[in-house]
């Protein structure tokens, strides 16, 4: 084995084994989550994922955002089909290996990446000049100042280097390939770096161009070595995560609650005095609604994990459009950043210690609590099915249930449903009042 070969293992073997710690501690964070059975409907579910996830359903609703995103997504998926390629050449020191296999068959392939990785050029340069010049009103709000801002720049301007290192090397070996016989081969069909680069590159002498070569080689596969292990830490680890959670996404009809088993037994024990509610284990009691992440499902927080950040939600959002303070994205915002901060303190101290901080009033205010209509139009709108307003309703659950912390409009409801039955303040006596004639 060469320095070259052994430096290249090594670097795989780094790359993959920090990946994989940061994965797992991601899993990890889900799974302090209260556990909740999703398996029911799987066709349904399979055809969801196919529609909305692979086929990016309701990205296209946007259609300027929809193509250039599909753009992006299916050709930096497909490209990366190359790093196959270039950890078998890295590994063994070969190169071009797959081209001795796949014959004529590989000239189409390299052919159709360089199309993709201009399209994922293009795609990137739209969405940075939507987002830094044309500042469209859902990549300005404040609830992405910081960090968030940085990550999309970040992601977008690495994706531009790599595809452009692509097309280097490729030009640079096209060039070699009709200089040096013996290991730059005849194969490939360079459509794009031929047309653009190749030009611009032809007159550099031999040694210069085996360096371009070499160092595009390199720079690509450190590149992405370096960018798989940034997404853990980035919004963009919903690239992961968008079909499993787009397969665990509420197929109910929107709109429908879920109702707690311990209110629903007592509602039945209330209205019928035969019937005796299942023994409840004081091990396994938990309060009503959430109050921190780990009250909410563990499908709650892949949510979290899933978000894309774009935006979409909030952008719908009758409360959020009329200056209200909820912003559906920061919601899931929020959430992520609290779960990482107790991911922290569980490497840290141990899974027993508390930070005396919580997901509500720490992170999100009852004040964006209450502004939500619950009409659904930021689950209606999310690209990956995510559900801003399960999370919503559990915690405004745990303000009603837990702390009787409802706005005296509700609290006058309630009231007035306990002792007459409705909403209004009438008797039931009184309720037809209206249809007597005068």
């Amino acid at each position: 084995m060469t320095i070259a070969t052994i430096l290249f293992t090594l670097i795989l073997l780094c790359g993959s084994t920090l990946f994989t710690i940061n994965v797992r501690k991601i899993i990890r964070n889900i799974r302090l989550g209260r556990d909740i059975v999703i398996t029911d409907r799987k066709k349904e579910r399979w055809m969801t994922m196919i529609r909305v996830a692979l086929g990016q359903s309701k990205m296209i609703n946007r259609p300027v955002a929809g193509v250039m995103h599909i753009l992006v997504y299916v050709g930096f998926v497909i490209i990366n089909i190359e790093v196959i390629e270039i950890m078998i050449d890295g590994i063994f020191g070969t190169h071009r290996f797959l081209a001795s296999i796949m014959g004529g068959l590989y000239n189409v392939l390299i052919a159709s990446f360089e199309w993709l990785a201009l399209g994922v050029i293009v795609g990137c340069v739209v969405f940075l000049l939507r987002r830094n010049l044309v500042k469209l009103k859902r990549f300005i709000s404040k609830d992405l100042n910081g960090f968030p801002r940085t990550d999309a720049n970040i992601i977008l301007l690495s994706e531009i280097f790599l595809m452009s290192a692509f097309l280097k090397m490729n030009a640079a070996d096209f060039l070699l390939q009709s200089r040096i016989g013996e290991h730059y081969i005849h194969v490939g069909s360079f459509p794009i770096s031929s047309f653009l680069l190749v030009p611009l590159m032809q007159g550099y002498s031999t040694g210069f161009l085996i360096f371009a070569e070499r160092f595009c080689w390199w720079f690509h596969i450190i590149g992405i070595m370096i960018f798989l292990n940034y997404i853990p830490y980035s919004k963009h680890f919903h690239i992961l995560l968008a079909f499993p959670n787009v397969w665990y996404s509420n197929l109910d009809a929107k709109g429908r609650f879920n109702n707690m088993n311990t209110v629903t037994n007592e509602v039945k024990a209330m209205l019928d005095p035969s019937f005796i509610p299942p023994a409840i284990d004081p091990a396994n009691t938990t309060k009503f609604g959430a109050k921190d992440v780990t009250d909410l499902t563990w499908k709650n927080l892949m949510d979290a994990y899933s978000c894309t950040e774009c935006g979409r939600c909030t952008s719908v959002c009758p409360a959020n459009q009329t200056g209200k303070l909820l912003s559906p994205r920061k919601i899931m915002m929020d959430t992520r950043d609290r779960l990482e901060e107790v991911g922290r303190n569980i490497d840290k101290n141990g899974t027993e210690y508390t930070d005396m901080k919580s997901l509500l009033n720490d992170y999100i205010t009852p004040e964006e609590l209450w502004a939500c209509t619950t009409c659904n139009a930021c689950v209606d709108a999310c690209p990956v099915n995510i559900d801003p307003l399960n999370i919503i309703v559990e915690m405004r659950r745990y303000l009603v249930m837990e702390q009787s912390a409802a706005p005296s409009e509700l609290n006058m409801m309630f009231t007035n449903t306990e002792n007459n039955q409705a909403p209004w303040q009438f008797s039931p006596a009184d309720r037809l009042n209206w249809a007597k004639e005068e």
